[in-house]
């Protein structure tokens, strides 16, 4: 893995967004809470949309958006309060026309709301797949496909999908976060690429940070105590200023990618392209694919990694 290092100063908030308004879904709290602030130091007008469930989706608390909306107006920002539900098709269009009718435009989505239902694939229930596809991927799609009409209008916007490494790389107990996120890693590629003759852009951020989504992670042996103490040293914080500047004009140029953000460290991540091939003159049939094709892949084979047998270093 190539690796750079950058030193710089924090810089100045106030203007890397000036004008823009951005709709962040689930950002009552946690890293969406921080992608509301830091868009709101910079400029933007921010609709700070959470329907106050629980982690697994129970429930509802309007005073969550608000809150956030109220610490963004007393540092002199822009904000307003928005608690529909991303999993509902007419709730989602009511968030897009609620930015448009509020500031008169829409300039960037940022889909971050999300549940868990964890639980192992062989004991998982119909009714925990489900709900999880519908928040994460439905309503990915939702929120997506409702400002893009304004975006083609405008011929300009950005859409940021919050992925997770779950999907990417692999986690036990989590076959419906995986897909889901997974999912949302497809959707982006296929919006950028519909949407780049409109000057619009999709990317996906997957974040490493200690917060509510995954709070819940046991801690019974030591192994899993280390992997905590290792998240909980990752702030929120530290996603932000990626996903500004994604929303900013500066990233005209960045479509289609899928960043990780883990402390201090950004990370491109890879997409799927072919490793090795294999051709047989005379086709293929079981017994030779068991005798020269797969002898010559299997080296390439990826493992059952999860997240942190691949990123296994302490956060820098």
């Amino acid at each position: 893995m190539a690796q750079g290092n950058v030193s710089t100063s924090q810089g100045v908030a106030g203007a890397f967004v000036k004008g823009k308004v951005v709709v962040v879904t689930g950002s009552g709290g946690g890293i969406g809470r921080d992608f509301a602030l830091a868009l709101a130091r910079e400029g933007a007008s921010v609709v700070v949309n959470d329907v106050g469930a629980s982690i697994q989706g129970e429930g509802s608390d309007q005073s969550r958006a608000q809150s956030v909306v109220d610490e963004i107006r007393a540092a002199g920002g822009e904000a307003v309060a928005n608690s529909d539900s991303v999993a509902d098709w007419d709730a989602a269009n009511r968030m897009i026309r609620q930015a448009v009718d509020t500031y008169g435009r829409i300039d960037a989505v940022i889909n971050n709301a999300g549940i868990l239902r964890d639980r192992f694939f062989f004991n998982m229930s119909v009714e925990e797949w489900r709900s999880v596809i519908d928040v994460h991927l439905h309503g990915s799609f939702y929120v997506a496909r409702a400002a893009a009409p304004f975006f083609k209008e405008q011929k300009s916007g950005s859409y940021i999908h919050m992925v997770s490494t779950s999907g990417l790389v692999g986690n036990f107990g989590q076959a419906n976060y995986s897909a889901a996120k997974l999912g949302v890693v497809g959707l982006s590629k296929s919006i950028a690429m519909d949407m780049a003759r409109f000057n619009v852009r999709s990317n996906c951020i997957s974040p490493f940070a200690w917060s509510r989504m995954i709070g819940s992670i046991p801690t019974e042996t030591e192994e899993q105590k280390a992997r905590v103490e290792r998240l909980q040293r990752m702030e929120t914080s530290k996603i932000a200023p990626l996903a500004v500047y994604l929303a900013s004009d500066q990233a005209a140029n960045v479509s289609g990618q899928i960043f990780a953000v883990r402390a201090n460290e950004i990370f491109l991540m890879s997409q799927s392209r072919p490793l090795r091939s294999m051709h047989s003159s005379d086709g293929w049939t079981p017994q030779t694919v068991a005798s020269r094709a797969m002898p010559a892949m299997r080296p390439s084979f990826y493992r059952l990694d999860r997240s942190q047998d691949v990123f296994d270093w302490d956060p820098v």
